[in-house]
This record gives C-alpha cells, structure tokens and sequence, in this order.
C-alpha cells in the first residue's frame, strides 16, 4: 500500500473558477481551495468590495487570485469571464457553479401566477443556463488534460419544492439532470461532476433574516454556515472516486439523498 504520507495534495497548482464568489459559500469555498493550493478566479457580478477583500485574503495566504465581473443571465459575458479567466490564470481544472439568483420570494404557499414567464426565464438564465455555459466552455480542456472537477450548487428546492418559489426550485432541479449526464458521459475522461444541495445556510446574501420558525424545522436545532458547505465542494473536488452524486446539506431536514 502506497504511503499516503508521501503524496502531494491533487489540487496543489489546480485552477478554480467558483461563480458567486463574493458570497458567503463562494467566499468560504474559495478560501478552503486556496489553502489546498488552488489558484482561485474569483468571479463577482455587483460586489466588487467583497471580491477585492477575498482577493487580497487569498493573496495574503500566497494564493494567486484575480477577481472577473460577469452578468450570469448575460450569455456573452459569460463567455467573456471564460475567455478572462484562461488569458488571466489559466483554464480552469475545477469548476464551482455557484452563482444564482432567488428573484421574487412567493413561499411555499404563494401564487404561482406571481412570477412571471419573463421572471421564470430570467432566474433559469442565471442560475441553469449560465452554469451549463460555463461547464460547456471548460470541458473540453478538462477532458484534454484527463482532469477536472465541476460542482454546481443547488438547493434542497430542488427536491422537495422549497420555500423560495417553483421559479427558483426548477432551475435548480434542472442541474441535477444536467450533471447526471455529464458525470456519465465523461466519467473515463478523468472529469467527474457532483453537486451540493444546501438548505438554509445563514451568513449569505439568499438568507439575510432568518426567522425561528424555519429553525424549528432542522433537526440539529441550527442553521447552516457557510464554511459548512464549502467543505463538501472541497471533498468533491479532491475525492476522484466521488462523482454522479447530490450531497443534501440540511442539517437533517430530508433523510437521503434526492
């Protein structure tokens, strides 16, 4: 048996693009990369602030760190932060698919007559359709290399509705058809793909006010952080074995995987 001891970190000198960075799972995720030795692109879209501080953190630890704005429901800023990132850094070995957006709140007993098709298109843009851009742009490089790591963040609202909205719970069930296919289909080129599936994490611009009642429905009696979840992406990026998989982190609230 090989003495484990001996081996270098398998994301020492990898590169990370994590979408939504400035946030509080984007930060944390970022920052648990770049202690495994992870140059990390750093991708914002509004919070500039945020993402300069991550970068100066990282920079502070020796990770190389640059920060990319990009539009996620802009199709062509997408293409764009891709094109930035690998004349910037490098292409990207790891992928974190984490940037989304809630839009309008209706709860799970709203009217769905309240979002509108104009909505329901614009939140599938960001949270679905860009990640599946941004997956498509990194996968040939990844494949070439025999090595890459895509994650894409979901939500517990992807199978079991939520309270958010069906708007929001869609676009998010719609990446798990969409990583089962790739993780099957490019298993043997060395790129696996996986996703978290949060719920209630505090500490995050999605769940600024959390009210008690919503506690009462998680059976460890507490909400999520952040640091958390990143610890999940940091396993299913190192792990080579782990792929075609949903990892439900809800503090208990659904008892297996969906």
């Amino acid at each position: 048996m090989p003495d484990q001891s001996s081996q270098t970190d398998p994301l020492q000198g990898k590169i990370a693009l994590i979408t939504g960075a400035s946030g509080g799972i984007g930060y944390a995720t970022a920052l648990a990369l770049g202690r495994r030795g992870c140059s990390i692109a750093v991708h914002y879209n509004a919070a500039k602030a945020k993402a300069d501080a991550l970068v100066a953190e990282l920079s502070q630890i020796g990770v190389k760190a640059i920060a990319f704005q990009a539009e996620m429901g802009n199709f062509d800023q997408v293409r764009k932060l891709h094109a930035d990132v690998v004349e910037q850094l490098g292409h990207p070995d790891i992928l974190f698919n984490n940037a989304g957006r809630t839009n309008t709140v209706v709860g799970m007993w709203g009217d769905m007559g309240s979002i509108s098709i104009d909505e329901f298109e614009h939140t599938w843009r960001v949270n679905t359709a860009s990640s599946y851009l941004l997956t498509q742009l990194c996968l040939p490089n990844m494949v070439q290399n025999k090595f890459g790591r895509i994650v894409f963040c979901s939500s517990v609202a992807a199978g079991v509705g939520g309270v958010i909205g069906p708007h929001y719970a869609s676009s998010k069930s719609a990446l798990h058809g969409l990583l089962h296919w790739i993780a099957i289909r490019h298993a043997k080129d060395g790129v696996t793909c996986n996703a978290v599936a949060p719920a209630l994490i505090i500490e995050t611009s999605m769940f600024e006010n959390p009210s008690e009642q919503l506690k009462d429905k998680i059976p460890v009696g507490r909400f999520g952080l952040p640091h958390e979840i990143a610890s999940v992406v940091e396993m299913l990026v190192s792990n080579a074995y782990m792929t075609n998989k949903i990892i439900v982190s809800d503090g208990g609230m659904t008892p297996s995987a969906f």
